[in-house]
């Protein structure tokens, strides 16, 4: 096999690897939040990194880590709740990379589950931009949840551009 072959078979795995990367953290997200585990939650940022959610801006680690210990938060748990987080579609370029999904807490409300829908989307509010602080080690430096109105769509992957992205 040529010197070019292997390091373009190289090049090609690292990619996978970093994505899976990215899919792992946000994947390990919902568990970690519903089991209360705020220290794993918090590290699993940038130490300045963001948390935008709807109507909450949690700058840094340590504010994450006190939105999971809030009461209000420990009242989902002791409740039953769930975050789910859909298949994200990743794109990596360099050491930043930019990951779109669909993700949904279910809560417990008055006898029945109820799921609070939110879509991730690309632009002025991010839904997951980190950095690689070593190999294949991501962490979002900034990540926002926002409720989809209605009345917009949600974007398809094919929406998205940059390197990984699908063609069109």
């Amino acid at each position: 096999m040529s010197e070019d072959r292997i390091a373009a078979l190289e090049a090609r795995l690292g990619l996978l690897e970093d994505e899976r990367a990215v899919a792992r953290a946000m994947a390990s997200y919902g568990p970690l939040v519903d089991g209360g585990d705020s220290e794993g939650v918090a590290a699993l940022w940038a130490p300045d990194g963001v948390y935008d959610i709807d109507e909450i801006f949690l700058a840094g680690r340590e504010r994450v880590r006190g939105m999971v210990d809030s009461p209000a938060h420990r009242g989902w748990i002791r409740q039953g709740c769930a975050h789910v987080v859909g298949p994200p579609h990743i794109t990596v370029d360099g050491d930043e990379a930019v990951a779109v999904c669909h993700s949904l807490m279910v809560v417990h409300e008055e006898g029945r589950y109820v799921a609070v829908s939110y879509t991730h989307l690309p632009g002025p509010t991010a839904s997951w931009t980190g950095a690689r602080s070593r190999p294949r080690c991501w962490s979002p430096e900034y990540a926002a949840n926002r409720p989809r109105p209605a009345d917009r769509p949600a974007r398809s992957a094919a929406a998205v551009t940059g390197p990984g992205a699908p063609p069109r």
